[in-house]
């Protein structure tokens, strides 16, 4: 008998004899794994290299499943075979763990612990993972509910607004919940929860919500409030069960409000109450009915006034306004330009003053040249301002020259470059001077009298030209 394995014999048997557990020493190939290896939970005893990496790889390409744990206690598998699930082991570890083993004399059995753990590597058909990840019942199901949160009813007339609670539904983040899968597939795993991964949608509001509770509150007192808007005399009520109507729900913390609706209701008050562009009858300082027309008048600003009552609306406070305008008159009567203003009879060549309803000031004028179409522009206009000692000059010449230079004293524009003025370099005003030899279109005045009226006016006041 062999010397060694009479030794070993003897060992065993007086361990058996005993009642002794003991470790064995495998004597024979050296190209094989002692007898109880195992790797990732394989048996690879008494193989080779070759042979326990294609058992080992093999098993987890077969075997290989990841069970996907969903909300409600589902569950769903994607399985290695679906998507060309390929297991491989680093080279060389199974290589090192048989010298070792070899290095270590080769000893197996109950106390020597053969187990070992080795980062496997995946590779996988991404097209074929992707298509089942987006097969899946979580994904693409019938029976998905979606998450919703706590919202304030839709207006019913005559009842009022309540808060609808959450709704916690199962869909999940489709991109969060395919990149946990894959990332699990890639690293082995056998399971993901996607619950504990956040892959599921939550409800950011719910029915205890202070904000929500205080806004539906507030919601509730447009069912008694009303807005009037205030045009001189005249008055239009928007009623609560209009507004109401208006109302789409609650969103970030604000009422929200149908805009078309707000936008048409503020668009039908500038059809009614606009007056700017409009044709209107003015009576002259000499009792005679025209008809004027001019940007001069009331024009509501509508995107600012729709934006602004949205904003009164979410108060769910009544209240009496103005609507905002970008241009305005002096009154909401007929006589929108009030009793204090400037007046041009073109057909006359007469200027009028009239202060407080009465007649201040008057003098004959030259108004544009009609024969080469310099006319003044009939219209309702304001002053823009008034300047003491101005140049005024015609259009510039190639050779750097100005068609006319005038200085005048006293500088009243109203329509853009045209204005009031003294001239004096007219010797006669009035009459029919302005069919041959009128201005550029400027109201010429006698230089005595024009001081008198630049004392008068004032930037804004209604200049008012006719025929």
């Amino acid at each position: 008998m062999n010397h060694n394995l009479g030794k070993q014999f003897c060992r065993v048997a007086l361990a058996a004899a005993f009642g002794l557990t003991v470790a064995g020493t495998a004597m024979a190939d050296e190209t094989v794994f002692v007898p109880g290896t195992a790797v990732n939970g394989q048996r690879i005893g008494d193989l080779t290299v070759e042979q326990a990496a294609e058992s080992i790889s093999g098993f987890y390409t077969r075997e290989y499943k990841l069970t996907i744990k969903e909300r409600g206690g589902a569950e769903e598998i994607i399985s290695g075979p679906e998507i060309g699930l390929i297991v491989s082991l680093p080279e060389g570890s199974l290589q090192q763990i048989l010298s070792e083993q070899n290095e270590g004399g080769r000893a197996f059995g109950p106390n020597v612990d053969n187990k070992y753990r080795v980062d496997m590597s995946n590779t996988f058909n991404m097209d074929a993972l992707n298509s089942r990840i987006n097969g899946l019942n979580c994904i693409s199901g019938s029976n998905i509910v979606t998450t919703s949160d706590a919202r304030i009813s839709d207006y019913q007339e005559g009842e009022p607004f309540v808060i609808i609670p959450e709704i916690r539904g199962n869909n999940v983040y489709p991109d969060k919940t395919a990149e946990v899968i894959r990332a699990a597939v890639a690293s082995g795993a056998t399971e993901v929860d996607l619950e504990a991964a956040g892959c599921y949608y939550e409800p950011k509001v719910t029915k205890e919500d202070a904000k929500l509770l205080e806004l539906c509150n507030t919601i509730n007192r447009c069912r008694d409030m009303s807005v009037t808007y205030v045009f001189g005399e005249n008055t239009e009520v928007l009623e609560a069960a209009e507004i109401c109507s208006w109302i789409t729900g609650a969103q970030d913390g604000q009422i929200q409000v149908n805009q078309d609706k707000v936008s048409a209701y503020v668009k039908a008050l500038a059809d009614k109450y606009n007056t700017a562009g409009t044709e209107r009858t003015f009576r002259t300082a000499t009792g005679r009915d025209v008809a004027v027309t001019g940007a001069y008048g009331w024009r509501i600003h509508q995107q600012a006034e729709t934006d602004a009552l949205i904003g009164v609306i979410r108060t769910g406070e009544s209240q009496s306004r103005e609507p905002q305008y970008d241009l305005t008159a002096v009154n909401h009567t007929a006589q929108e330009w009030g009793n204090t203003y400037v007046e041009v009879d073109l057909t006359g060549q007469h200027v009028y003053m009239i202060k407080d309803g009465a007649l201040v000031w008057d003098a004959p004028c030259v108004t544009g040249n009609s024969a080469k179409k310099y006319d003044t522009p009939a219209g309702i206009y304001t002053l823009t301002y008034k300047e003491r000692n101005r140049v005024l000059r015609g259009r510039k010449r190639a050779d750097g020259t100005y068609e006319y230079e005038s200085p005048v004293s006293y500088w009243m524009p109203f329509n853009g470059g045209i204005g009031l003025h003294d001239a004096n370099w007219r010797g006669s005003f009035g009459g029919t001077i302005y069919k041959s030899n009128g201005s550029h279109g400027c109201v010429n005045l006698p230089p005595a009298k024009t001081k008198a009226l630049y004392d008068m006016v004032y930037k804004g006041i209604p200049v008012i030209c006719y025929h």
